[in-house]
């Protein structure tokens, strides 16, 4: 079962460089579940202006831009 989450929608290029970053830190690709926005309105009204959105274990919410330091950065705050 993934831990992370990474809210993102299909054709969203900074979605899809969000996700490499992740998984360069994660390594593990069953580590991050990807949920697609459109497919819940509570979701779209939430992130549709700041997707791509990547959720800790905790419930922590980083917003992109980001990168794998600042990524480091927010799970070592965990």
């Amino acid at each position: 079962m993934a831990k992370f989450v990474l809210y993102h929608t299909d054709g969203c290029h900074l979605c899809e460089q969000a996700e490499q970053v992740l998984l360069s830190v994660l390594g593990d690709k069953n580590e991050l579940e990807l949920i697609d926005i459109l497919t819940d309105e509570q979701l779209i009204a939430r992130f549709q202006l700041s997707i791509p959105v990547f959720k800790s274990k905790t419930g922590q919410l980083l917003y992109w831009p980001f990168d794998a330091q600042t990524v480091h950065k927010f799970l070592a705050q965990e």
